[in-house]
């Protein structure tokens, strides 16, 4: 039996606080042979400015501490861990990479993917204004890691609203897809679980997306709803407010179903080229 997971925290600006909520939602996860379990972006260190994220960067990037802290919890909980986003410190030092890390149930990281969609816009919320781009550089890199149980995918967040990076990843094998988010309340509340399911439904994969939801140190309000959504676009599991897990199954099954019934790679006319942004 595969699982998946989706995480739902309210993080602060605290990375041993955010481990500790984390573990409290591992701890009560469903026993299965194989785990994949996802938590939010930014999910150690959210609610600041956004320099204080450049700040905590700089101050890890020795030592790897933020990488180590989620390596341990995959460890010690014998999961597949998508560990949301942390920063990661670029070679200049000026800026960091948003960075959505991949561990193994023996603690080992297997893949990682920098965003490479930055939230660079004008919402109509408490913030008003987000300019991701200051201190964070964008990714260059479309990344599917392989488990014994599936490939899976990575993205973050404002790629949700890029289909192409997602076809990109089903292209190169991708059976599900990681979306770890902090999609704010107004553009979660219009915006969501429509493009979820239209990305689950126009790839054929499952879709784990876990969100933060509240209202941070900062402000900065969050809209929760992190689901898991089958090839089919079925919500298959959803948890709406407040910190949980939402857990469904996953069917390699199901997944063959879909896509034989459906052809839609075979039939797609515009044929995608794997392309680099290298």
């Amino acid at each position: 039996m595969v699982k998946l997971s989706a995480v739902q925290l309210c993080s602060v600006p605290d990375v041993n606080a955010n481990l500790d909520a984390i573990e409290q939602q591992l701890q009560l996860l469903e026993i299965a042979e194989q785990h994949l379990v996802v938590v939010p972006e930014c999910c150690l260190f959210f609610g600041a400015r956004d320099v204080d994220q450049l700040t905590l960067a700089k101050d890890t990037a020795d030592n790897g501490a933020l990488r180590l802290g989620l390596a341990k919890l995959a460890e010690k909980y014998r999961v597949h861990l998508v560990g949301g986003t942390i920063p990661s410190l670029t070679q200049q030092g000026d800026k960091f990479t948003n960075s959505s890390c991949v561990f193994s149930p023996q603690g080992e990281q297997l893949g990682r993917y920098d965003k490479i969609h930055l939230f660079d816009v004008h919402v109509q919320d408490n913030e008003k204004h987000y300019f991701e781009s200051k201190y964070t550089q964008a990714g260059k890199s479309v990344e599917v890691v392989k488990t014994p149980f599936a490939s899976v995918g990575l993205s973050v967040c404002y790629d949700l609203r890029f289909p192409e990076l997602y076809r990109q990843l089903r292209c190169r094998g991708a059976d599900i897809i990681t979306v770890p988010s902090a999609f704010t309340r107004v553009t979660g509340k219009a915006h969501w679980q429509t493009l979820l399911r239209a990305r689950a439904i126009e790839n054929q994969v499952f879709i784990v997306a876990a969100n933060q939801e509240g209202v941070h140190k900062n402000g900065r309000e969050t809209w929760g709803h992190s689901m898991i959504i089958s090839p089919w676009g079925e919500v298959l599991s959803s948890l709406e407010t407040g910190t949980g897990v939402a857990t469904a199954e996953y069917s390699s099954e199901e997944l063959v179903k879909v896509r034989q019934s459906i052809p839609v790679s075979e039939h797609n006319q515009f044929k995608t080229e794997l392309m680099s942004y290298e």
